[in-house]
């Protein structure tokens, strides 16, 4: 995988080079391209963010840090089509209290990899795609261990756990005047898991709304209303459905830089790798920001 990256990379490099005129080719390549052609779902848990959401039902926040950025954009201009490919990075850490300013966290869930994401114009509409490459890993931390009695929290050590994988998600995106609709459904396999009870084939779906007009701008940036539903079907072995509905305003363009509020429910599989086989159910309050 990494030697077909690696080609790829030498093959497109020289045709990033050259200048280029929208009469002189049909094609054009440009390194470093501004956004991306197909930005984080909203509700999806496994989205490389910078943001955090505090359970409104208990004390623990989940913190997220990371990005996904476009290293690469193919635009067929007269087909209407582009072809990015990037890399992503990011993690997630479970914190379940603090003592003075420090932080104690239970569990961290770290991604890497990257991506292949198109975009396809049509006469009122565009076609969105994804394929992600990624390695999950995920480990119990200090923030689990009760130092006084030297034991894990529960009596619960730490497991070997990760998924490397590949998904696959296919969007359409509707514009109209006052905001936007994008809705979509993925289909992820994992060729390594650990342990042996995760279920190597995973489904997922939603949908996005955006209202626009109803806040108008805020210090000359575009503000809206958003709505976000993600659905994802996975097996710890037996298939279950996690659900979540985020609710939230984004200040600043909705495909581009800003920051977003929210509130959201969610019930469905732990969000961390190491309490894979728990359910959880909680309501939360959050922020995230948009660098792309």
């Amino acid at each position: 995988m990494i030697r077909l990256r690696f080609l790829v990379v030498l093959l497109i490099l020289p045709l990033a080079g050259r200048s280029q005129t929208p009469d002189d080719s049909d094609v054009r390549v440009k390194l470093f391209p501004a956004g991306l052609q197909f930005t984080p779902l909203k509700a999806n848990s496994q989205e490389s963010r910078v943001g955090i959401m505090k359970f409104l039902n208990a004390g623990e926040l989940v913190l997220d840090v990371g990005n996904t950025s476009d290293l690469f954009l193919i635009s067929l201009p007269r087909a209407g089509l582009n072809v990015a490919m990037g890399v992503d990075f990011f993690g997630k850490g479970f914190v379940t209290g603090s003592q003075g300013l420090r932080l104690q966290v239970d569990a961290l869930d770290g991604f890497l990899g990257g991506h292949l994401s198109f975009s396809k114009s049509l006469s009122d509409s565009r076609l969105l795609g994804r394929l992600r490459i990624l390695h999950q890993s995920a480990h119990l931390v200090d923030g689990n261990y009760n130092v006084s009695q030297g034991s894990w929290i529960d009596n619960r050590g730490p497991i070997p756990f990760t998924r490397d994988f590949g998904e696959l998600t296919v969007g359409h995106l509707l514009p109209y005047p006052s905001g936007g609709l994008r809705y979509y459904a993925g289909v992820a396999y994992a060729v390594l898991v650990r342990p042996d009870d995760l279920g190597r084939l995973s489904y997922l779906g939603g949908a996005e709304v955006t209202l626009e007009s109803l806040l108008g701008p805020f210090m000359d940036q575009p503000s809206q209303l958003y709505c976000a539903y993600h659905i994802s079907l996975t097996g710890t072995p037996v298939y279950a459905a996690s659900n979540q509905i985020q609710l939230g305003i984004k200040l600043g363009e909705w495909s581009g830089r800003g920051t977003d509020f929210y509130l959201a429910f969610y019930e469905g599989r732990q969000l961390f790798g190491e309490f894979f086989d728990q359910r959880l159910t909680a309501v939360g309050a959050g922020c995230m920001v948009d660098f792309f």
